[in-house]
């Protein structure tokens, strides 16, 4: 009977956005800003919640769309302020430790890794193949770099160099968010912004997270035993639900495990 009275204080509210998966904009199932754009909007909005948490497993991705993810969520938590809780399952990775950086706070499981503050490229070289195959590639520019790093021509020392740089100052971002979000909470160690990664207490005592908590006894624990949690993910479309993609799919697919899988997952 309680339940249908809106006036009864039910308890405080708490929005919980699961983000799950590898970061860009290769497939439906990737993590990207606009796909997500209405489920954080909702979550912030819907209820008055007294606080969000963020439910991350991701072994990282696309450097812009994590900074776009993570902007939205901080401009939101700043214009209604509401606090931001985050809570990492398996993996906060590269781009998915920078969505973990958008929380006032981070809470880790004890097997959960985190990290990876670099920025990777990888790409292949083909020029052998195609000259034992007697294929000739052809390319014609009007600009000396606008056949930059082309896997079908012997790899140029100039582009390696430039493409370093540009790696060197994405680099500079992803600190610069990281060290913006935790302050002193970070250790200062030397290793922190080298591209390697941690396991639970070992990242709490470097202040890559605040301690080892899950979501409902953490909710529970910082606004009392009544909280009350409203779930919000990205909906699964009717082909997926059965298992069913597109090529480009199975490729992003097979690209995520490959990204999980440098972490042992």
């Amino acid at each position: 009977m309680k339940e249908r009275i809106p006036f009864l204080n039910r308890g405080p509210l708490v929005s919980v956005i699961r983000l799950r998966g590898a970061i860009g904009t290769g497939s439906r199932s990737q993590l990207n800003d606009e796909a997500l754009a209405p489920v954080i909007e909702k979550a912030f909005r819907r209820g008055k919640p007294k606080a969000v948490a963020l439910l991350i497993n991701s072994p990282g991705g696309s450097p812009v769309q994590s900074s776009l993810i993570a902007a939205r969520i901080r401009r939101l938590a700043e214009e209604q302020e509401i606090p931001v809780h985050a809570f990492v399952e398996d993996v906060a990775a590269s781009g998915g430790y920078w969505l973990a950086s958008a929380a006032d706070d981070i809470w880790i499981d004890e097997a959960s890794i985190v990290g990876s503050i670099g920025v990777i490229s990888a790409g292949f070289g083909a020029h052998v193949l195609l000259s034992r195959q007697g294929v000739e590639r052809r390319v014609h520019t009007s600009g000396k770099s606008k056949s930059f790093l082309d896997p079908f021509l012997p790899e140029k020392p100039q582009d390696v160099e430039r493409l370093k740089s540009i790696l060197e100052q994405m680099h500079g971002v992803f600190e610069t968010q990281v060290t913006s979000r935790r302050g002193d909470k970070l250790s200062g160690d030397a290793e922190l912004f080298t591209g390697e990664f941690w396991l639970g207490r070992r990242a709490v005592d470097l202040g890559l997270a605040d301690g080892i908590g899950h979501v409902v006894p953490k909710m529970k624990e910082l606004y009392g035993d009544k909280v009350r949690f409203a779930q919000y993910g990205r909906k699964r479309g009717l082909f997926q639900r059965f298992g069913m993609t597109l090529a480009q799919d199975a490729v992003s697919t097979i690209e995520e495990r490959a990204a999980y899988a440098r972490f042992g997952l």
